[in-house]
C-alpha cells in the first residue's frame, strides 16, 4: 500500500543535534478532513499498522467516513483474501482497531508523530489549521498536506517547523494507487 512503513530518518534542527541524524519511527498518525481522500489515508495508515485519528468538524461526518472505510476494506478483503476469508475478516478487524476518530484536532495532535490534512483547498484555512495545531503538537510531530495546488512553502511559513513540513499528494482513490508525490 501507498503508505509509509519503513523509519523516516532526517537530520535534526537542533544546534546540539545537527551533527547527528536522529531516527523518527512514525506510529502515530493524525489525518485531518474525513472526506475521500483523508478517509483513504486513514485506511492506509490503518491497515499499514499506523494507529491513526481520523479528525473531522462532526461526528456524522466520521460517522460516514468509517462505514466507507470499512466497505472499502471489504472490497479489498475480497480481492486480497479470496481464497482465505478469516484472514480477510481479520484483516478488516485489526485495520479498524488502528483506527479512533475524534472532533478535536487539538486535542489529539499532543502524541501524533505525522498530521497529514486533507481540508479544503484554501489557504487561509489550512493556514489557520497548521497555526493551531503547531501550538499543541510535540516538537517531532511532522506535519504534511494533501494538496496538490497550494503553495507548500506558504503552509509551512504558518508554523514555526519549516524543517519538519512537506506535502503528501495521495491520488483517489488513495486505497488502489500506490503513488504518493512528495
Amino acid at each position: 500500500m501507498a503508505f509509509a512503513t519503513r523509519p523516516f530518518v532526517r537530520a535534526a534542527s537542533s544546534d546540539a543535534a545537527t551533527a547527528s541524524a536522529k531516527k523518527l519511527l512514525i506510529k502515530h498518525v493524525t489525518i485531518i478532513g474525513g472526506g475521500l481522500m483523508g478517509a483513504g489515508i486513514a485506511q492506509v495508515a490503518a491497515a499499514s499498522g499506523h494507529t491513526v485519528v481520523l479528525v473531522d468538524q462532526s461526528d456524522e461526518i466520521l460517522k460516514k467516513s468509517t462505514k466507507g472505510i470499512e466497505e472499502s476494506l471489504k472490497r479489498v478483503t475480497k480481492k486480497k483474501f479470496a481464497d482465505k476469508p478469516e484472514a480477510g475478516a481479520e484483516f478488516i478487524q485489526k485495520t479498524l482497531k488502528n483506527l479512533t476518530t475524534s472532533t478535536d484536532a487539538a486535542s489529539v495532535v499532543h502524541s501524533t508523530d505525522l498530521v497529514i490534512e486533507a481540508i479544503v483547498e484554501n489557504m487561509d484555512v489550512k493556514n489557520k489549521l497548521f497555526k493551531t495545531l503547531d501550538k499543541f503538537a510535540p516538537e517531532h510531530t511532522i506535519f504534511a498536506s494533501n494538496t496538490s495546488s497550494l503553495q507548500i512553502t506558504k503552509m509551512a511559513n504558518a508554523t514555526t517547523r519549516q524543517d519538519r513540513f512537506g506535502g503528501l499528494h495521495f491520488f483517489n482513490p488513495v486505497p488502489m494507487m500506490k503513488l504518493v508525490e512528495v
